[in-house]
């Protein structure tokens, strides 16, 4: 039972909260590590003031930002585990929440030969990363990441939620909401980093997909200005 305030929550049901994460502007693996430790803070902090929250998802590019200059995106391309993910499995442990985190970019198996990947990690709450899925449909011209060779992907979520996840301009085709339900997902997870003026065909899309799919959908989209685009959360 949810207290007043609370995010729901019982033996079969999932508290979730979709954290609209301000976009950062960073260039430097400190500043990059520096940041993360913020995202560990929200986690714990939020967990605190929300007990019934068993996940919680940033959006897109939350723990990087996007590295408009590409000397900068290779120097922060990171590997997958590492110190980012250690630093967010901690947090998960400690707030006993499942988490959602972006890593803009993993460094390619060939790097710094090949461009990274725009990969997302879902942490369980014992520290533990349990999906990986790498972005499938970088936005091309202004994204420069491969594309993802993972495809989509099913786990158990918190509560044994069958758990996909998929990262922004994925979500435009149906195709691939589509194989997520077919391989059993209940919950589509899609963290994303839109700008105005793509709001409403936004929301409009992940309710037309949760529909046709009949999936539950959780969107956490960045907000804020990072000197380029501006982000409607």
């Amino acid at each position: 039972m949810a207290r007043h305030g609370d995010i729901s929550s019982s033996e079969d049901t999932v508290g979730v909260c979709v954290f609209q994460y301000p976009m950062p502007r960073l260039h430097t693996t400190e500043q990059v590590m520096e940041n993360a430790k913020k995202i560990c803070d929200i986690v714990k902090g939020t967990k605190m003031g929300l007990p019934g929250m068993d996940l919680i998802v940033f959006p897109e590019y939350s723990t990087m930002g996007i590295m408009y200059d590409r000397q900068e995106m290779f120097d922060t391309a990171c590997t997958i585990p590492g110190p980012l993910t250690d630093m967010f499995g901690e947090a998960c442990k400690e707030a006993g929440v499942w988490g959602v985190f972006s890593l803009t970019g993993e460094q390619h198996e060939e790097h710094p030969k090949k461009n990274p990947y725009n990969t997302l990690v879902l942490i369980n709450d014992q520290g533990e990363i349990v999906q990986k899925y790498r972005k499938l449909l970088p936005w091309t011209p202004i994204e420069g990441w491969t594309p993802g060779n993972l495809g989509t992907v099913v786990t158990d979520g918190p509560k044994g939620l069958k758990t996909s996840m998929i990262i922004c301009d994925d979500g435009n085709y149906p195709e691939i909401w589509r194989d997520c339900a077919m391989r059993g997902a209940e919950l589509v997870i899609r963290p994303q980093g839109y700008m105005y003026p793509a709001k409403e065909q936004q929301v409009m899309v992940s309710k037309c997909m949760a529909w046709c799919n009949q999936v539950y959908v959780a969107v956490a989209n960045a907000s804020g200005f990072d000197g380029v685009y501006t982000y409607f959360g």
